[in-house]
């Protein structure tokens, strides 16, 4: 016999006084623990998009464990660079972790891929792949979801601007024959049409193609002034490399997906004088004292880097922190309204998510809206060249 119930016989409390005793009892004992928040992540840690999918899958490691006074709990799952891999690891998340929040993927094609299953479990996502398409337009199923890494039209923005100045009047394309090759070039060939930049070429090749001899060959028969590659990660020196073997001498201009150390070291001095748009953390010691995310990108990397060592840190591990930073933000209001574990608690923490206002991130500066799941503005990124094998900022 439970000692409590003992005591109560002993003392043969009135039958009123036992009967309130025995309810407040009843209830200590049937009031639910307070649930952890549980976070569930897919990256693509091995495959095509590694050289992505490692710093994000490193940096989650560095995100607080407790928020709101609530422990989280990170639950990271390897896609391998592989859409149904994804769309698997997601719904695996959700069914058996019962997951308050997905982070993932690495890659716009695994990224909306993955949509679906956020829309139908009413489980609030954060992608870390740029293709606007995640976000937008928005509707039923993107009203779950959101992202971290700039719009691939921001970025082409800079491109444009950058290849204006330079007085390129003529641009050959080469791209990913996936959702992040035809994402770049529909937002490329529609603000170049504007800006009056013919475009001579628009060739596509597969993350793991080993040769792109053909494609390279018909872009050098159209005599660009200049080439985009809308490609990503290490497959993207590829193209870039065979141009160079070639021996073409016009600029080339690289997506932001490019923005790590692997690359560098696979294109190795083929890169030289490379230009593309990045998140202003990749130069963030270059930035001026006025940016205002210098601050908290100069604190991941140092975060980062007394880990993985010197020059490690990338872009792509900042979409990452700053998916926990817009996490930090929105936990604690979703926390006043339910608990986790709970659909309301999701949609709540949907709804902070959207509220985020004026959120400094390692990449800019955050403010959502109902139609607006990034919330990056201009100062999200800039424009870098690769000289010496380093990164400059372009001023």
């Amino acid at each position: 016999m439970p000692r409590s119930a003992s005591l109560l016989r002993r003392r043969r409390l009135p039958g009123a006084s036992l009967s309130v005793v025995a309810s407040v009892l009843a209830l200590a004992f049937a009031a639910p623990a307070s649930a952890d928040i549980t976070v569930g992540v897919t990256v693509s840690a091995t495959g095509p998009a590694a050289s992505l999918g490692i710093p994000e899958k490193n940096t989650i490691a560095l995100l607080p464990t407790t928020i709101g006074g609530q422990k989280v709990n990170y639950i990271v799952l390897d896609d391998a660079s592989d859409t149904t891999t994804a769309v698997k690891n997601a719904r695996k998340l959700v069914a058996e972790s019962k997951v308050d929040l997905i982070i993932g993927s690495t890659t716009t094609p695994n990224s909306l891929a993955m949509i679906d299953v956020a829309a139908e479990t009413e489980t609030p996502m954060i992608a870390m792949a740029a293709a606007a398409r995640i976000v937008e337009p928005m509707d039923d199923k993107r009203f779950w979801v959101f992202k971290t890494a700039q719009n691939d039209a921001q970025m082409v923005t800079a491109i444009i601007e950058n290849m204006t100045s330079a007085n390129v009047h003529t641009v050959a394309y080469i791209g990913f024959a996936d959702a992040y090759g035809e994402g770049w070039w529909n937002e490329f060939s529609k603000i170049a049409e504007v800006r009056k930049i013919r475009i001579v070429g628009n060739e596509r090749y597969n993350r793991t193609d080993t040769s792109v001899t053909g494609q390279v060959l018909k872009v050098l028969a159209a005599k660009p002034d200049a080439v985009l590659i809308g490609a990503a990660g290490t497959p993207a020196a590829l193209p870039q490399k065979s141009l160079r073997e070639k021996g073409f001498k016009g600029l080339i201009y690289q997506s932001s997906g490019v923005a790590n150390m692997d690359f560098l070291r696979v294109c190795g001095k083929d890169c030289e004088g490379t230009l593309l748009p990045a998140g202003p953390i990749l130069v963030a010691a270059q930035l001026p004292d006025t940016a205002q995310n210098k601050k908290m990108a100069l604190d991941y990397i140092g975060r980062y880097e007394t880990i993985h060592g010197k020059g490690n840190a990338s872009t792509f591990g900042g979409h990452a922190w700053d998916a926990g930073q817009l996490l930090i933000a929105a936990a604690p209001v979703a926390l006043k309204k339910a608990q986790p574990g709970t659909r309301e608690f999701r949609r709540a923490l949907r709804d902070a998510l959207e509220g985020t206002k004026n959120l400094t991130v390692s990449h800019g500066v955050v403010n959502m809206s109902a139609q607006d799941h990034l919330g990056f503005d201009q100062r999200a990124r800039v424009m870098v060249r690769i000289q010496d094998g380093a990164w400059q900022l372009v001023r």
